[in-house]
């Protein structure tokens, strides 16, 4: 399903009555009821007539009254749905379950508030099913053989920077399947908005990770992060109408989130923060890798590391002519940065390569068109 690609849907009678015979039978003494289904209508309208069929163009965002007989009881709920809402935080299917599942969980234990009896949700055939019992969600998926990304940048950090013919093919093949994916547009401007904002102010990026930052820090202090979010802001407003380039992205393509085979052949895992995004997401979130690496293996970003983000780098913009990537490129660099600089995430690396770490951020805060081949500028000039 598309974000934002939900707009109508027939409720069938046959599917209410089954899903109100499935959510009330326990409570019944014998664990049977004799529910009929008498009518359906919008909230707030005159009583519908008796369901024949369905109610055609069922529309998401509207409460609808369901009236209905348990056996000789007379009964009625509001069944109600979220509305599509682009640029308000509901633009995804993840985003509008989240919202019903906490109302769910929390209606009833406010004081005067309407009871919530049920939380589900609609199948693409026009089910419904209840979601209410459920305590924690889960996700199966197919098993992939292979090894992580990050175990070929540890052996070659092990080797002081050594590469093989085919830790370039690699680089160049990642390189290739980010130019593949991100020719693949999408026009939503509200997305567009919102990924550049997340970046930013979501608790999973830029603001959430200074937020994690101790205080007493040698190398960073927390009046240096309140700049550095200020700088980003700055940069939220410099490029947020850039949303013709929207486009489909990974979300976190990062060494421990690709797994090789045999060769150039492998599988991504764990895509993340919505299917449309900006292009400059996947391609820091890998090359800053690449310097993080160059950083821990000879103090600077020389060797076959910087080898390895030259190649992708030359790949991409030659494949996807994406000039402008270097002009927004900027803070979802500090994103990346402020994850591997982190005394959480990465505990054991010396102040020293979170210094050089922070001039990055600093220094490419500072500058309007990305150059790389300016990162060794970027990591030592003191700001």
């Amino acid at each position: 399903m598309d974000d934002g690609d939900v707009t109508q849907m027939e409720l069938r009678r046959a599917e209410v009555e089954r899903y109100l015979r499935e959510r009330f039978g326990d409570a019944a003494p014998t664990g049977e009821h004799d529910i009929t289904l008498e009518s359906v209508s919008e909230l707030g309208t005159a009583p519908g007539e008796v369901m024949d069929e369905g109610v055609k163009g069922f529309g998401y965002g509207r409460p609808y009254l369901i009236r209905f007989r348990d056996g000789d009881r007379e009964e009625s709920v509001v069944l109600s749905t979220m509305r599509v809402q682009s640029g308000f935080g509901h633009d995804h299917f993840s985003d509008r379950a989240q919202v019903l599942l906490w109302q769910h969980d929390t209606f009833n234990r406010l004081p005067r508030h309407v009871r919530a009896l049920d939380v589900g949700y609609f199948t693409r055939d026009g089910r419904l099913y209840s979601a209410g019992r459920a305590e924690e969600f889960f996700i199966l998926m197919e098993n992939v053989t292979g090894t992580e990304y990050v175990n070929d940048l540890e052996r070659i950090k092990r080797e002081n920077g050594k590469l093989t013919k085919l830790d370039i093919e690699r680089a160049e093949a990642l390189s290739e399947y980010l130019a593949r994916i991100h020719k693949k547009k999408h026009t939503s401007p509200e997305l567009y908005h919102r990924k550049i904002r997340d970046t930013i102010g979501h608790g999973e990026c830029i603001m959430g990770l200074t937020d994690s930052y101790p205080e007493n820090l040698e190398y960073i202090t927390p009046q240096d992060l309140c700049r550095i979010e200020e700088k980003c802001v700055k940069w939220r407003w410099k490029i947020k109408n850039h949303t013709e380039r929207l486009c489909m992205t990974h979300g976190d393509f990062h060494p421990y989130n690709i797994i090789f085979r045999e060769g150039t052949d492998f599988t991504v895992l764990d895509r993340s923060r919505g299917e449309w995004g900006e292009a400059a997401d996947d391609v820091s979130s890998l090359t800053m890798n690449y310097i993080f690496y160059a950083l821990q293996t000879h103090g600077a970003f020389t060797g076959g590391f910087r080898e390895l983000f030259e190649t992708f780098f030359k790949i991409y913009l030659e494949e996807t002519d994406d000039s402008l990537l270097l002009k927004v490129i900027q803070p979802f660099f500090v994103f990346r940065a402020l994850v591997v600089a982190s005394p959480i995430w990465y505990p054991k690396i010396p102040p020293e390569t979170r210094k050089k770490l922070f001039n990055f951020i600093r220094n490419i805060l500072a500058t309007d068109k990305f150059r790389p081949e300016e990162t060794t500028k970027y990591l030592e000039k003191e700001y």
